[in-house]
């Protein structure tokens, strides 16, 4: 595939993404009550679906979901000028906060009914830096390599449309089970 119809695709996908979720709750957080009986990867379907809302900060920083299953997690992102540091490249902390997405997304996807997961460590290795002009998206791919009663790890690349490297991470989450309302 070329550049230019991975780009195309990229593109899609991202309408697609904004299509499902027109009409739904938007950006925000999920109650209780709506996350009651669902896995992992049942909320992370439903985010997308547009039935339950996604995490604010996706919208701040220009970043979707455009992918889950089982163990993986896909972001998009398009760097803006409001993401530059002040030498005029995209912001490390964007890097991190799109792999992070990626990393717990994907972690949040294999979590059963009744836990979940808090991230205890998160590594990132910048690689190449991200020029907006140059680079319109990017994408962060998480893949769990460890999901255990007690411990999840992670890794993440992210790329451009041509598969260059701009960083790679991972991430060691405690899973926990969530504490039941009655005892809160």
């Amino acid at each position: 595939m070329t550049r230019e119809s991975l780009i195309a695709q990229w593109l899609a996908d991202e309408a697609a993404q904004k299509a499902r979720q027109v009409g739904g709750p938007g950006p925000g957080v999920a109650r209780p009550e709506q996350l009651a009986g669902l896995d992992g990867l049942q909320t992370m379907q439903a985010m997308m679906n547009g039935e339950l809302p996604y995490a604010e900060i996706a919208q701040t920083l220009n970043f979707m979901l455009v992918e889950i299953e089982r163990g993986r997690a896909v972001f998009q992102g398009e760097p803006l000028a409001a993401h530059l540091n002040p030498l005029g490249t995209v912001h490390g902390g964007w890097f991190a906060t799109l792999l992070d997405s990626a990393l717990g997304c994907a972690v949040h996807s294999m979590m059963p009914v009744g836990r979940a997961y808090t991230t205890a460590e998160l590594g990132i290795n910048l690689v190449r830096a991200i020029h907006p002009a140059r680079v319109s998206r990017v994408r962060a791919e998480g893949q769990v390599q460890h999901c255990g009663r007690q411990l999840a790890t992670a890794t993440a690349r992210l790329v451009g449309p041509d598969g260059t490297l701009y960083a790679h991470a991972s991430t060691t989450c405690l899973v926990f089970e969530i504490p039941s309302q009655s005892r809160a």
